[in-house]
């Protein structure tokens, strides 16, 4: 028997039976003839079937005309009391988000709306079927609604309908389809890694799941899938990418979600440079082909110098006001806060000379925040008449101010922040005022992009509490070569071989060269307090595959959540995201997490449970 399948012209053989032909034009469904976003003037006088929900209503009498919508788009429906009665009264009695079934026939509308596709037709209704009436929403589906977040996350299958959210999960796609288009295009393989996996004791906190077949003992949930794809490469397959759902059991916030998608890559016979070149250009093609934006070539910057000169590891360099130390001029004028401090610096915000002290003090008290941790602010003015005013006058002469204003290269009508402190705390500080600085005088506009890569990360960063190093990426990275002979002697001087992508102060992708023998990642290992018996426990299946021919090898991954809010010019990842959780890592849709049963936590053996409970 063969069941032929006929696609267009060609025709697929089964298997075999008695010969039966399908075309596929026949299985598509007939509900609906057009969607609610394609119908134009083109189309005038079709007679056509539409379906979709009910998104407002207008009785003008003799008329009654509705909005009707679906994914695609909004197409006006006339129902007219003289013509179809009785398919108008019962429009009438319609409410929101009522499912219906229409046919009618294409005609031009006398009241245009040219702001949507379908603006220039509307549909004359000759019947109507009512597929599901719909209870009223608890907050109006239109692009500005009046829900609140909590309850829009509640009742998220009706959130989706709105155009902004809709809007956004189709960047989401474009962008995967883009990116799964690209990377295909240079070879890449994508390859699914396992999603049931070991804990290990780096990183963020694991989110575990209790194994019922052996008791006692865990899985962990991928935190990304860093060892399977150095794997991949030891097997041989050379480019791998995956756009991956990764786990981290940690404190959310706007750009944060306990689960987020990757699109984690890895390469080998390689250095850092190819993979520089290679997601590069990926990003320029995403720009290109989703943005229609041209981006230039992205300049790299040490982590030494983002630190120095913006206080961050990822700087926005959308806008300047760089750093500029003022030890040499402030210090030695009896300013003890100076005086004392190991680092004096400053930003200059141009034109902002006229700062009221109301102002003034806001900026102050938003450095003085526990979460931005300065004692203090200096500021000086640089007045349109020339006269330099500071807050600090009593400690420095007008030839001192003038000394300083010209270190910062300060100019008639500029304000001058600066702050004083130890050195990693007084930067941090100042690059949160600058960024908040930045966004008060508009300087960070979503629309505008600036790109850089940031390399020669530390490789190691001490952890004072717990009086060992910690490794800044993953322990897998490896060295800078001429820093590696560092290891032992000066463990915080050696750079690693990593770098970052940034946009718009967003760390949107990070990888590096990875560690290739056993020798090597046994000495990182052994750095980092592993004893030989841990290193081999957690990690000895891949230190065993070093044995085996492992080339040189180095990825990346990229945030897809946050690339694709960035994109879409938001602050929050939730939107691109089709079903996300609250600041509390709760999904208030579902429930969950939610209690299991007893009998459930018996079968896992969790928690002791009496036998009569």
């Amino acid at each position: 028997m063969y069941l032929i399948l006929r696609f267009n012209s060609h025709i697929i053989p089964t298997f075999t039976s008695p010969v039966l032909t399908f075309d596929l034009n026949m299985l598509n469904t007939k509900l609906r003839s057009h969607t609610c976003g394609e119908l134009t003037l083109k189309d005038k006088d079709k007679s056509v079937t539409l379906c979709g929900w009910l998104l407002r209503a207008r009785d003008l009498g003799g008329m009654t005309f509705i909005d009707l919508r679906d994914r695609y788009g909004i197409t006006q429906l006339a129902f007219n009391m003289e013509t179809h009665k009785t398919q108008c009264e019962k429009a009438r009695q319609l409410g929101r988000e009522f499912v219906i079934r229409v046919n009618g026939i294409v005609a031009e509308r006398s009241n245009k709306n040219l702001r949507i596709q379908t603006g220039e037709i509307e549909i004359i209704v000759e019947s109507m079927e009512i597929l599901n009436p719909s209870l009223t929403p608890p907050f109006t589906i239109e692009d500005t609604t009046d829900g609140g977040e909590e309850l829009r996350m509640k009742y998220r299958y009706l959130d989706l309908r709105r155009n902004p959210v809709r809007e956004a999960l189709e960047l989401r796609h474009r962008l995967a389809m883009e990116t799964r288009k690209y990377l295909d295009q240079q070879n890449f393989l994508e390859v699914e890694t396992p999603v049931l996996i070991k804990s290990t004791p780096e990183g963020a906190r694991d989110f575990v799941v209790p194994s019922r077949m052996n008791q006692g003992e865990f899985y962990a949930l991928p935190q990304s899938p860093q060892t399977f794809k150095q794997l991949l490469m030891v097997a041989g397959f050379d480019r791998y990418f995956q756009l991956v759902k990764c786990f981290r059991d940690e404190a959310l916030r706007a750009d944060r979600q306990p689960e987020f998608t990757q699109i984690d890559c890895e390469m080998c016979f390689v250095e850092q440079g190819d993979i520089l070149a290679m997601f590069e250009g990926m990003i320029l093609h995403l720009f290109k082909t989703v943005k229609g934006i041209d981006i230039p070539a992205l300049p790299h910057m040490t982590y030494a110098d983002a630190m120095k000169l913006y206080g961050s590891d990822k700087p926005d360099i959308r806008f300047d006001m760089k750093f500029v130390e003022l030890g040499s001029e402030m210090k030695g004028k009896g300013f003890k806060v100076v005086d004392d401090a190991e680092l004096v610096i400053s930003i200059c915000a141009k034109g902002c000379g006229d700062y009221t002290r109301k102002q003034l003090d806001e900026l102050t008290e938003f450095v003085k925040r526990p979460q931005i941790g300065a004692t203090g602010l200096v500021y000086l003015r640089f007045q349109n008449d020339g006269n330099l005013k500071s807050s600090v006058d009593k400690f420095y002469t007008p030839e001192d101010l003038k000394k300083i204003a010209e270190k910062a290269n300060a100019q008639k009508g500029d304000l001058l922040l600066i702050l004083a402190g130890p050195a990693n705390k007084t930067r941090k500080a100042l690059g949160e005022l600058r960024l908040e600085m930045g966004k008060r005088l508009n300087l960070r506009d979503h629309t505008k992009f600036s790109c850089l890569w940031v390399v020669d990360f530390p490789l190691l960063e001490w952890n004072e509490e717990e009086k060992r190093w910690f490794a800044m990426h993953h322990p897998f990275t490896a060295a800078k070569p001429e820093d590696l002979a560092l290891l032992e002697i000066n463990p915080g001087a050696v750079r690693a071989n990593a770098y970052d992508m940034v946009i718009n102060g967003v760390e949107i992708g990070g990888g590096s060269i990875r560690i290739h023998d056993k020798n090597t990642q046994a000495r990182i290992f052994k750095r980092l307090g592993f004893t030989e018996e841990e290193a081999q426990e957690q990690f000895g299946f891949l230190m065993n595959a070093f044995e085996y021919g492992a080339p040189p090898h180095g990825g990346i991954a990229f945030g897809f959540d946050r690339l694709c809010s960035l994109f879409g010019g938001a602050e929050t990842i939730r939107d691109y995201i089709a079903f996300p959780k609250n600041n509390a890592g709760r999904d208030v849709m579902i429930d969950a997490p939610s209690k299991i049963s007893i009998e459930q936590m018996k079968e896992l053996n969790i928690m002791n449970i009496p036998e009569n409970s």
